[in-house]
């Protein structure tokens, strides 16, 4: 199949071919005819096998053939040419969002279709400017979008296209409620377009409540790796994990190494480490500002790219070509979360390398994840001697204790009880108990015999023995 018999338009048609497509991907060939036809979608593929274009070339040509209808002027008419937002596109980050907005403009460019893009993060100023001139579509992140809608800057009465794009992580972020708000406020819409790469049980209901007869297209197993993606594991113990990664950067060629961090502070450390070692590396995460991210972007897509280290946050949004390896430094909670990870490799047919550090505590996010994806994921057996072989069998004896809870042996325990050692989670170290002098037996009639300690006869004081203070007082 070619986009040609896909019967989009000459100009549309023109920009594929400026953009270097020749035949449409599974997810674009079976979604296209489906929208173009006024349906419905819930849509699910792998990340990386091109939904963006799935979406936005036939949503383009269905507001191109409607470019002259008549629409309400909303509240703030102040440019002659406004244009009323006519297709609204719901993504939950900020690169995403830029990432789909650059997709329309580059689709877009001969339709003369005006197309904005509104995120949290950076100054309002030239949003609502390019809003008071009016755009055929608006491509938004959830909280900004209700933000601007409060202060009278959008009006979404005139929207005829709805897309949420990644629905699962808007719903994982906590975004639902300000769906609730946002559909509510789309009233005359007349089709409704969800796409995720997983497809969990809520947003099954969600699709229920929002879309009319929906089509439901799969093109592959829900939370299916790219099989072009090779995986792996190393079992490594927490405190040998940075030695771990700098080993690993600098033994293993690659184009762009992209390492994923559970958190924002871990993340910064990590960057720090690897400078140390000599390595280029920079950070992406919550915490910084847009500017610094799109900064840190710029220079991962350059031709001397630094390792970006980033938490989930670009696991769905970062779209960067030639990403060879993806570390996964700490495996994620949620397994769905890993598919998208590995998904920033091995994207439009490319190959790629996934790699994960699997420590003690993270054993059974590794057997959800496998049992998630329904493949074993391969052991790495070239590693460095400070690297476990394989995932020994814990027993209860080398089980670390809980928070709280002491590593005093219980009385009557066998040796090894009495052997058993206290491990610090933090750092890894090992300390063993301090030995303790064994209480003195109870003499005849109840009462603790002296300890005889020194000479012969001379009996050793003992804290806490005699009367307390309060009866010597009395006394």
């Amino acid at each position: 199949m070619s986009f040609e018999s896909l019967k989009l338009s000459s100009t549309l048609e023109r920009a594929v071919k400026d953009k270097g497509y020749h035949t449409p991907t599974p997810i674009q060939a079976s979604t296209i005819p489906v929208v173009l036809a006024g349906r419905d979608l819930m849509g699910c593929a792998q990340t990386g096998t091109g939904k963006t274009a799935a979406f936005a070339l036939p949503m383009l040509e269905r507001l191109l053939a409607k470019k002259d209808q008549a629409f309400h002027p909303g509240n703030k008419r102040r440019h002659a040419n406004y244009r009323p937002v006519r297709a609204l596109v719901l993504a939950p980050t900020r690169e995403l969002v830029a990432q789909i907005q650059n997709s329309c403009l580059d689709y877009g460019r001969h339709t003369g279709l005006r197309s904005a893009a509104i995120y949290g993060g950076v100054n309002q100023n030239p949003q609502v400017r390019a809003l008071d001139k009016g755009v055929d579509i608006l491509v938004a992140t959830p909280g900004r979008l209700l933000d601007l809608m409060n202060q009278g800057h959008i009006d979404l009465r005139n929207v005829a296209i709805l897309v949420l794009d990644e629905a699962d992580q808007m719903l994982d972020m906590g975004f639902l409620p300000d769906l609730k708000r946002i559909v509510a406020a789309v009233p005359q819409r007349e089709q409704t377009l969800m796409f995720s790469a997983t497809m969990p049980d809520e947003i099954r209901l969600l699709a229920e409540k929002w879309l009319r007869d929906p089509e439901h297209i799969q093109v592959s197993p829900a939370a299916t790796p790219v099989k072009a993606v090779k995986q792996s594991v190393f079992f490594v113990e927490a405190r040998h994990k940075p030695q771990l990664l700098a080993h690993y950067l600098q033994s293993n060629a690659s184009t762009r190494t992209l390492v994923f961090a559970r958190t924002k502070h871990g993340a910064d450390k990590i960057v720090k480490h690897l400078i140390k070692q000599g390595i280029f590396a920079a950070a992406i995460h919550g915490n910084k500002s847009q500017n610094a991210r799109m900064k840190t972007l710029d220079q991962f897509k350059s031709e001397r790219p630094p390792v970006l280290v980033a938490t989930d946050i670009a696991a769905r949004g970062l779209d960067v070509r030639g990403i060879s390896h993806v570390v996964n430094y700490e495996l994620p909670e949620v397994p769905e979360t890993y598919v998208h990870r590995i998904g920033r490799t091995g994207r439009a047919g490319a190959s790629g390398i996934a790699t994960s550090f699997c420590d003690r505590e993270e054993r059974q996010r590794l057997t959800r994840i496998e049992r998630l994806t329904k493949q074993r994921i391969l052991v790495e057996e070239n590693h460095p001697e400070y690297v476990n072989q394989g995932p020994a069998v814990v027993t209860s004896e080398e089980r670390p204790p809980r928070r709280g809870q002491t590593s005093r042996p219980r009385s009557g325990g066998d040796a090894r009880s009495q052997d058993r050692q206290t491990v610090n989670r933090a750092t890894g170290d090992v300390k063993k108990p301090h030995s303790k002098k064994p209480r003195p037996a109870l003499a005849a009639g109840g009462e603790r015999a002296p300890v005889i300690v020194g000479e012969a006869g001379s009996e050793a004081p003992k804290r806490g023995n005699g009367p307390s203070r309060r009866k010597r007082r009395a006394l």
